[in-house]
């Protein structure tokens, strides 16, 4: 099925196009695309938000891992940079924090037909187009600045085996989610 799927961009589409509609949908269900639930978060008032990152977040953690010994998938690790993860997020956090909406928020915001949230699809459509046009020039000068290489955590830590690094994770993020939950946060 995988080499397949790897070769046949048609299919990959169509998948894409599915899962979109299906994270879209599942966003709704969780009110993360609220603009009310998203300032509250932003508050630190109601953290619906981060409990469903933090449960994705597992949920991906764990799947990857199982599929990676299981021989599904391989991992393509991304070198980081502080060139790149300076000013990404502070572009990413002003426009949240001006729009009150992400941009998987803003989208599924506006397909339910809140017009506010629109202003963020034009303005990520906008970005796009602006930094494909000045990549070329910001790849070199700015995003290769303080490389550190395509180091995961579980690279950086002395272990062996990846699942010490990732159970711990889980246990961590479960004890969180728990004390979230109880505090009716």
């Amino acid at each position: 099925m995988f080499p397949t799927l790897h070769n046949n961009k048609r299919l990959q589409l169509t998948l894409g196009l599915l899962f979109g509609f299906c994270f879209g949908f599942l966003l709704q269900k969780g009110r993360v695309c609220d603009y009310e639930i998203i300032v509250g978060q932003l508050l630190l008032q109601d953290f619906t938000v981060l409990k469903i990152m933090l449960t994705a977040m597992v949920t991906g953690m764990l799947g990857i891992y199982a599929m990676r010994g299981r021989g599904w998938v391989k991992l393509h690790k991304k070198s980081g940079a502080l060139g790149t993860n300076i000013p990404g997020p502070l572009i990413f956090g002003i426009g949240f924090g001006m729009l009150g909406y992400c941009p998987g928020t803003s989208v599924g915001a506006a397909a339910h037909g809140a017009l506010d949230a629109l202003v963020g699809v034009i303005g990520i459509t906008v970005g796009a187009g602006l930094y494909a046009t000045v990549y070329p020039k910001v790849k070199e000068r700015i995003l290769k600045i303080g490389d550190f290489g395509d180091k995961t955590l579980i690279d950086v830590l002395p272990v062996r085996n990846p699942w010490v690094v990732i159970l711990s994770l889980v246990a961590v993020i479960a004890l969180l989610l728990f004390v979230l939950e109880k505090a009716g946060l």
